[in-house]
């Protein structure tokens, strides 16, 4: 039995009558009720001519194998990835991102692991590098899931205690939103408009907390070649790989009409020796769920995208070696993000509606 939240709907399903999707795909269940889903962002930002060469890197690493050594620790993450971006201003960013379902366990991983201790023993005058702690943290009711191809766990389908479940709400625009349990009830629309923060704010030698609005939308959609050879290999980085850069290309550059808060393309790490994986993901956030949904039903780059994949999906069937899948997050009000050091693109700093000193 596969458990999620289900209420009686007073909001109208976006799904047409009798609609059949052209391609299956599958979400994510749970085995048990559980009470909140937490991803944990946390990275280090250095100038992008060191990348991993970096005296921050090396202690970031060094926190990081402290953290994980052994594996048997009661509170450790039930998954986690290394992963690593380059932003806009050209700084590296080494991303260790963690997943939990039990959230009581990462409050006690938080305050006792030695990542984390690495983090807030920063001092933001004194360093010479940044970082940045994003957490996003929803119930079940406020998340959605969809995965080309059951056969290879993704980011929070990698916990224990989930599995995968065929499902047909897909393939019509506005399926994730009817995927997400609480939009039976609630339209999850933002309380108030999005804007830039002018002047932006300059992080350089503080600590500061970001707020979100509430409802902002985060997404990780995720894209994996590492088993692809010959045609399709091709095909995924000759073709579709140059139309998803496209999209996000203009996600950012149209960031004030699109909703679109920050946007990264981050490359999966072996977590043992650092080399790159055939493997991506886009974190994006956006100032609301129905601002995702607009580029999705109506931006040319993203019918691009939707077009070919469906296309080769029709084609390949189960031989199939690309696998799309994202997850989305609706965060309530009261989800903040931290940087330290960091330089002004950094996240949500640009959108955030409030930030605060932290001392």
């Amino acid at each position: 039995m596969s458990w999620t939240p289900d209420y009686p709907r007073t909001i109208p399903e976006r799904r047409p009558e009798g609609h059949r999707p052209r391609a299956p795909r599958w979400t994510l269940g749970f085995d048990a009720p559980t009470s909140l889903l937490t991803s944990d962002y946390l990275a280090v930002q250095t100038d992008g001519t060191e990348g991993q060469r970096a005296p921050a890197v090396r202690e970031f690493l060094a926190a990081v194998r402290a953290t994980h050594r052994g594996g048997a620790a009661a509170d450790a993450p039930e998954a986690w990835e290394l992963l690593s971006h380059t932003d806009e201003a050209g700084a590296h960013n080494l991303v260790h991102l963690a997943y939990w379902k039990d959230s009581t366990a990462h409050a006690r991983w938080l305050a006792t692991a030695p990542l984390p201790g690495w983090y807030q023993g920063l001092d933001p005058a004194t360093i010479d590098h940044g970082a940045w702690h994003e957490i996003v943290q929803v119930p079940p009711e406020r998340a959605e899931t969809i995965y080309s191809d059951p056969r290879r766990d993704f980011g929070m389908a990698a916990c224990a205690g989930t599995r995968m479940v065929s499902m047909t709400y897909n393939g019509y625009f506005g399926a994730a939103r009817d995927r997400m349990p609480l939009s039976a009830i609630d339209p999850l629309e933002p309380a108030g408009p999005h804007r830039r923060r002018t002047p932006p704010p300059d992080p350089r030698g503080r600590r500061l907390r970001a707020e979100c609005g509430h409802n902002t939308a985060v997404i990780r959609s995720g894209q994996y070649w590492q088993r692809a050879e010959g045609e399709q290999l091709a095909d995924y980085e000759q073709a579709l790989q140059p139309k998803l850069m496209a999209g996000m290309d203009h996600l950012r550059q149209a960031a004030d009409t699109e909703g679109t808060l920050a946007l990264r393309v981050m490359t999966s790490l072996d977590r043992d020796t650092l080399e790159p994986l055939r493997e991506t993901s886009v974190l994006g956030h956006f100032h609301s769920l129905a601002a995702l949904e607009g580029w999705a039903a109506g931006h040319a780059t993203h019918a691009a995208i939707y077009e070919h994949a469906i296309a080769r999906n029709r084609q390949y069937g189960e031989a199939r070696t690309v696998v799309t899948w994202h997850e989305v997050f609706v965060l309530p009000r009261t989800a903040a993000f931290e940087y330290v050091n960091c330089h002004p693109a950094t996240g949500i700093l640009s959108h955030a509606p409030t930030l605060l000193a932290v001392t």
